[in-house]
């Protein structure tokens, strides 16, 4: 393990200096403004107030905005597995097997850290109007209960606020967010490993347009379903997209047919775990290629 944390760490030599660090981290600051305006726009309406947590459980409760955010995480991995003057110092000293776990676990503390900052820019950018107690506001009260929530495009429901509290919605939210992006994360290391470099952001970009394509709404104007035959679109997508898994507003509260949170963790888990394998067997043929001195 002490190998394993040397490599992913060595990975982050120079991360918070790196031009495209600071450009991913500068855009999902500017797209949540832009999507928490949403939020903000009700309160000073009505003139109430939000717990701290609601700004990111109604920015990112829907499909679309977690779509944005994770399209960003693309740019930021481009460049895996990191191959520098350094890489085969520790190829000489451990297995290839460790080797890749160490990129795995940068990827892990990466995207942790991204989700984490994501949470932390909400709750500032919308402090001004927010309290910190552990209940539902007057705001998200307003959102649940009438029709400005879907006029306005936010996620705010009454069964998400009648199940759990403000703080544990955010853990659960915040979770499901992080298990598609580690997916994501994932995948572009994988499609680096299999094809080259590059490869990894076009299988990225494949898997967000599937998952956008498989939103409800996408599908069911693209199909020209009527309204009554949506509940089953919901139901069936609910399960097989990822993305919609990490919607925190499409599982089951008891109401519909749609998978729980701890299944769709479970999802993400089993996803990870076969990207894992499937990057160990191409891990074999892999091409190591160094430049420089």
């Amino acid at each position: 393990m002490r190998q394993i944390w040397a490599a992913a760490r060595y990975n982050f030599m120079g991360f918070f200096r790196n031009s495209r660090t600071v450009i991913t981290f500068l855009l999902s600051v500017i797209v949540c403004f832009l999507l928490s305006g949403r939020v903000m726009e009700v309160a000073d309406r009505f003139g109430t107030s939000m717990q701290a947590a609601e700004p990111f459980i109604w920015t990112f409760g829907d499909a679309t905005a977690i779509l944005l955010v994770s399209l960003l995480l693309i740019f930021l991995f481009s460049d895996l597995p990191k191959l520098t003057a350094f890489t085969p110092f520790y190829l000489m000293r451990m297995t290839k097997k460790k080797w890749l776990a160490a990129q795995f676990l940068y990827i892990v503390l990466v995207t942790t850290l991204y989700v984490a900052f994501i949470l932390l820019t909400t709750v500032l950018l919308c402090m001004k109007r927010s309290f910190p107690g552990n209940l539902w506001s007057e705001t998200a009260a307003i959102l649940g209960y009438s029709s400005i929530g879907e006029e306005l495009h936010v996620p705010s429901t009454v069964k998400v606020m009648e199940s759990v509290s403000p703080f544990g919605c955010m853990l659960q939210a915040g979770a499901l967010m992080l298990g598609y992006s580690l997916t994501l994360g994932f995948l572009i290391l994988l499609g680096n490993l299999l094809a080259g470099k590059k490869y990894g952001m076009l299988l990225a970009l494949g898997y967000s347009l599937y998952g956008f394509l498989l939103d409800p709404e996408v599908l069911g104007g693209l199909l020209g379903m009527e309204d009554y035959e949506m509940f089953r679109v919901r139901s069936v997508v609910g399960w097989i997209s990822p993305l919609n898994n990490a919607v925190y507003g499409m599982h089951d509260f008891g109401y519909d047919n749609l998978p729980s949170i701890g299944q769709s963790l479970l999802i993400f888990a089993g996803l990870l775990l076969l990207m894992y394998l499937l990057a160990l067997r191409a891990l074999r043929r892999y091409n190591f290629t160094f430049l420089g001195g």
